[in-house]
């Protein structure tokens, strides 16, 4: 974990002016490497301390929505407290703009002065896409090759980037979209940055083909129908639930669910998730059947994989808990970076 800022004294605290970290500066600082590795290492002895009541969500209409995700620690060695807020349109992309947009602004928790804001989609795609690299660290099995990317929006490259960072031996990357040409447009995209030397990325306009090819099946969609057949997994195959955060969304069917042993990144997909909150009204799991969190899994207090042929579920919907541990990762290092300001 990073080291935390000393106690500020009266005159330095009087004189501290709040720092605006923008995107550009933020994609800098951040590595998928160094953030997985920063989930493993801090959110073990961190989450303990922290306070991240639930999501507050306002419906503004009945499609967008207004999130504020608040979180700090009653810990002086980490004296942080941090707020989100985020605004879902989902309606945008008839706009050409981006459907989330979102602010972090960053707390000292001992004085409440406000240390720093940023870039909270930005920070957001990061977070969410290296929780699901960590995941996949722990829970896909160590020889994967084919990856499945379904969905091609803002996160799908940032997920697509922390799976291959966490599992290396991935040669082949698969993208499915709706639209076609997004498909591809990302694939090519991500061909040309030629980032992950040996790796091939394509795209198709047959997910049904392709869900069985998968190793790591990782969803990125708005979708209110399942799109993967769980029938159609491979065994041994890993399948990486990031889209939904609603009891209407759903990006896999039932079988899917029965299939594989189900994890989460923390208790609020109990509440939220769409796959399992309805899995759990049609009693196709209960709730003590779910494998374990994200926290259980990197402390071994729950077993992970426990075989090449079982099929794992991960299942995330974010938490302050995440979003707090990335902004403190981007402050303590821009504050370096400049030298302590």
């Amino acid at each position: 974990m990073a080291t935390p800022p000393v106690v500020p004294t009266a005159a330095a605290a009087a004189s501290f002016t709040p720092v605006f970290i923008n995107t550009a500066t933020l994609r800098s600082i951040l590595t998928y490497k160094s953030l997985i590795h920063h989930f493993r290492a801090s959110l073990p002895t961190v989450t303990s301390s922290l306070h991240s009541p639930p999501r507050q969500n306002y419906a503004l209409s009945p499609s967008s929505s207004l999130l504020l995700m608040p979180s700090w620690s009653s810990s002086s060695s980490f004296p942080y407290l941090g707020v989100k807020l985020v605004t879902y349109f989902p309606q945008n992309s008839t706009l050409e703009l981006p459907g989330v947009h979102g602010s972090y602004v960053l707390f000292d928790s001992r004085t409440g002065q406000t240390l720093a804001s940023m870039d909270g989609t930005e920070l957001t795609l990061w977070r969410t896409s290296c929780v699901s690299g960590l995941a996949s660290e722990i829970l896909a099995r160590n020889d994967v090759g084919v990856l499945v990317m379904i969905g091609s929006g803002a996160l799908a490259p940032h997920l697509i980037k922390a799976h291959l960072t966490a599992k290396p031996s991935l040669r082949r990357v698969i993208i499915w979209n709706r639209t076609v040409e997004k498909a591809r447009k990302l694939a090519q995209e991500l061909e040309n940055e030629g980032k992950f030397e040996g790796v091939c990325f394509e795209s198709t306009e047959c997910l049904e083909e392709v869900v069985g090819m998968g190793d790591i099946v990782s969803c990125a969609t708005n979708s209110e129908s399942p799109l993967v057949n769980g029938a159609r997994l491979k065994a041994g195959a890993h399948l990486d639930l990031v889209g939904s955060f609603r009891h209407s969304m759903r990006e896999c069917d039932d079988e899917a669910i029965k299939r594989g042993r189900v994890f989460i990144d923390n208790e609020m997909a109990l509440e939220e998730a769409g796959e399992l909150v309805g899995a759990f009204e049609r009693g196709v799991i209960g709730k003590g059947e779910i494998g374990g969190n994200l926290v259980e899994l990197i402390k071994g207090e729950k077993v992970g994989r426990r075989d090449s042929e079982e099929v794992t579920v991960f299942k995330s919907v974010g938490s302050a808990a995440v979003d707090i541990l990335s902004a403190q990762l981007v402050y303590e290092t821009y504050i370096k970076n400049e030298g302590g300001l």
